[in-house]
């Protein structure tokens, strides 16, 4: 009788706990993807967080990269660091340090003060407010601090796609799509473009597959596919 074949393990690649709409995420997986680095990717439903996951990291939010040497990197910042420093065939990383403290400077506004206001403005309801428009203006400041560089150069970092854009980009996506009439309408041409090229970009749909929530025993999904 012929006894079916147990399922491929994916070891020693790591493994990549994510979602595919979290803009944490979706950076995480733009750097790995750019570093050629393979890795086994483990859909995660938020209402519904494996086990595994809460057992690596108890904070159990995505993204999560759990190496093979059983390291656990946590943050999506750590994990593009950790993949652009071990191959960057596209030269995402900045090649000085004035330019790497640059581009740090603009993650740490996107996902502190920008981010803040971000989720006051997607989610009112979530904070008792009656509607995000103040946490609208106030994040459309750095949203104007992001045109204004681009009027002058066509990428965040440099003259082509890198680390600060693919860090920042799926924020102001996600910021955008809140009210897409309101932020074509506001006088931003150069960040609407840069974030258009985005969303359009073979990049971007490389990583935006759909896949289902992940099960413990099922068959590794490599990721990129």
């Amino acid at each position: 009788m012929a006894v079916d074949a147990p399922a491929p393990v994916a070891a020693p690649y790591p493994v990549l706990y994510s979602f595919r709409r979290c803009p944490y995420a979706m950076r995480a997986r733009l750097a790995l993807a750019a570093s050629g680095a393979k890795c086994e990717l483990r859909e995660v439903v938020l209402a519904q967080k494996p086990q595994a996951l809460v057992q690596v990291s108890p904070k159990a939010t995505v993204p999560v990269l759990v190496l093979p040497d059983g390291t656990v990197l946590e943050q999506s910042l750590d994990i593009m660091l950790w993949a652009l420093r071990r191959h960057d065939p596209q030269q995402w990383l900045p090649t000085s340090e004035m330019e790497m403290d640059t581009a740090i400077a603009f993650i740490t506004q996107c996902d502190g003060d920008f981010k803040f206001h971000l989720d006051h403005y997607k989610y009112p309801n979530r904070y008792a407010l009656p509607d995000g428009l103040a946490d609208r203006n106030m994040g459309a400041q750095f949203l104007q601090t992001l045109s204004t560089r681009l009027q002058a150069q066509a990428f965040l970092q440099d003259d082509h796609f890198g680390l600060a854009d693919a860090a920042i980009a799926p924020f102001v996506r996600q910021f955008a799509r809140t009210d897409l009439a309101w932020f074509a309408s506001q006088p931003w041409s150069a960040l609407q473009q840069w974030l258009a090229a985005f969303e359009a970009s073979d990049a971007y749909h490389g990583v935006m597959g759909k896949f289902p929530a992940w099960v413990q025993g099922q068959a590794p999904v490599m990721f990129p596919a």
